[in-house]
This record gives C-alpha cells, structure tokens and sequence, in this order.
C-alpha cells in the first residue's frame, strides 16, 4: 500500500510540475494576436500522441507497482513461499534490453538531424535486440520449469512468470509501434513525422528497461 502511496505522490508531482508550465496564470486578453494552435498539436501545444503515451506509462507503472506491493506482502505473508533460482540467462536478457533502449534513443538522435539511414539502423539494432530479449525470456521461463517450479508450483514461480509475462507483452506492443515506424521510414515518410515517432517508440523503450530492472531486483530479493 505504501508503495502506490509513493508512486501517486510522484505522479501527482510530474502533474504539478507539468501543469505549472502550461501558462496557467498566462492573461490572454494582454496578448496580442490571436492564438494559433500547430497542426497536431493540442491546445497545450504538446501532440495527443505524446501525452497519450505518458498517460499509458503512468497507467503501466500503476499496474506494476501494484506487483510488486503484491509480491512483497504475498513474501512474507507465510512459510510456503520458495526462493525461485535465478536463470543466468536474464542477466544477459537485461543487457540485450539496455541495448535495444539504445539503439532506440540513436534512432531518435538521427532523427532530430534527419538522418535517415541512421534512424532505420538504429531501429532495427532496438527491434532485433528486443525480439532477442523475448526469445531470452523464453528460455528463462523453460530453465525455470526444468528446476521444478511450474506456474502453480509455489507463489513465488507463479509471481515469476506473471511479472516477466506481463512486462513482455508491453514490449511486444512496442515492437509493434516501432515496426510501424520503421516501416514508415522505410517509405519515406516526412522527418516531422519520424521524429516524433522515433522520440515516442524511445521514451517507451526507456520506461520498459527502468521498469525491468526493477522488476528483476525483485526477483533477485525474491
């Protein structure tokens, strides 16, 4: 419980800090011309994509926040609860996804100077890193089994292949998203359009690996 309490506390905070730069005490009736909003933009002049996707983070962290309260109590709740042996393999995995985040934020560089080769090299290194960090996963769950710990077999397997399931569907959305951009690269499509799709698909990749780490600290309390 504690833990949502310090996670809302921080999201009201970013809210705070975020609203207090939207000219809230701005008085339109002294300016002179009339306001003209950017094409895409909302009437804060930030795109809906980008904000929606900060929503979307927020909700995501919500979720796993309430994981790990989750794990934590259900960890010390009783007696039955058995240490789950940690694959080495997801050392590896975490060093795949930390190489997918940047090649993603390369991406996002070449993107800011309209290098388009760049961000097409850059998005494949974060695609195909990623799509080898969920084969790694998948073998981390076949070790796990092969240790005895089914799903089913002690809450702390069952929190395992929870957790790390859940966090890779969220990457499976997001290679989606950044197949999507790749393709439209691939198309030629405008740099104003590349940028903002390349910063999106980067800042998400940066949420996932932060939100990994912690979760595999978790595991390793665990």
């Amino acid at each position: 419980m504690s833990a949502i309490l310090i996670y809302l506390a921080l999201i009201g905070s970013v809210v705070a800090w975020w609203l207090s730069r939207q000219r809230l005490m701005a008085k339109p009736w002294l300016e002179v011309g009339v306001p003209v909003d950017a094409p895409g933009m909302g009437a804060s002049g930030i795109p809906p994509a980008r904000l929606g996707l900060w929503v979307f983070i927020a909700v995501v962290g919500a979720l796993l926040t309430l994981f790990i309260s989750a794990y934590l109590m259900r960890m010390h709740m009783s007696d039955d609860w058995r240490s789950l042996p940690t694959p080495p393999v997801l050392w590896f995995n975490t060093a795949l996804l930390a190489f997918s985040s940047i090649g993603l934020h390369r991406a996002q560089m070449a993107a800011r100077i309209g290098w388009r080769e760049g961000i097409a090299v850059g998005l494949a290194a974060g695609g195909l890193s990623a799509l080898a960090f969920l084969a790694g996963q998948y073998l981390a769950w076949r070790q796990v089994m092969e240790e005895g710990f089914g799903v089913a077999t002690n809450p702390s397997s069952s929190f395992f292949y929870l957790i790390t399931a859940v966090h890779g569907l969220h990457l499976v959305g997001g290679v989606v998203a950044l197949g999507k951009t790749a393709y439209r690269t691939a198309r030629g499509a405008p740099l104003a359009q590349l940028r903002l799709a390349t910063e999106l698909c980067a800042t998400y990749w940066h949420f996932l690996l932060v939100a990994w780490i912690v979760l595999f600290g978790l595991l390793l309390h665990g």
